[in-house]
């Protein structure tokens, strides 16, 4: 199975809505998907090493602007879906404590946050929810997502073909440890907030 969405993936970097795909994924991520865009990002960028910069400013954009529509989530309709988000993902009865977290550290919060592959769209929604300042919202979450993705960008830039080729061999291996990963993240945010 991991077999054929890899190839698939790797064969979507040369067609010609393949940036299309990994905007959407990155933007839907920061608000509502469970997949983070790396799983999107890295085959791309190892099928094309040369445009792993572009990806990453691709994935940054969307991110942010996916991270306003969960923001407005959080402000807007809080009390409909965004309470309905936070708690299909178990942390509704952590809101508060994380919303309290904002008034001391939001901006360490998004900063630390959006590194981790604790889901993204908490803080996005949260940071709604809280009030917490738009601007630096925008300027704190172009700094982060752009820091993550950038420095996907650059491993895949740089050790591409023996990532390539780690991945050819050890596929299954690794995508059980991304997924590890990813559950991990969720379990993160449970604990933390």
């Amino acid at each position: 199975m991991f077999r054929r969405i890899y190839d698939w993936t790797l064969s979507l970097a040369s067609r010609p809505r393949a940036t299309w795909a990994l905007g959407a994924v990155s933007f839907s991520e920061s608000s509502f998907f469970p997949v983070p865009p790396d799983v999107v990002l890295v085959p791309m960028a190892l099928a094309r090493p040369d445009r792993a910069w572009f990806y990453a400013m691709v994935c940054t954009v969307t991110s942010v602007a996916g991270g306003l529509l969960g923001y407005a989530i959080g402000a807007l309709l809080y009390d409909s879906l965004g309470q309905w988000l936070i708690t299909l993902y178990g942390y509704g009865d952590k809101v508060d404590a994380f919303r309290s977290a904002y008034a001391e550290y939001g901006h360490w919060v998004i900063l630390l946050k959006g590194l981790t592959p604790i889901p993204y769209k908490l803080v996005t929604i949260t940071s709604g929810f809280a009030g917490y300042d738009l601007f630096w919202f925008v300027v704190l979450s172009v700094i982060t997502r752009g820091i993550r993705f950038y420095l996907v960008a650059g491993v895949m830039h740089r050790f591409g073909e023996p990532i390539r080729r780690l991945l050819d061999e050890h596929l299954t291996l690794v995508a059980t440890s991304a997924i590890v990963l990813i559950v991990g993240g969720f379990a993160a945010a449970t604990l933390l907030f």
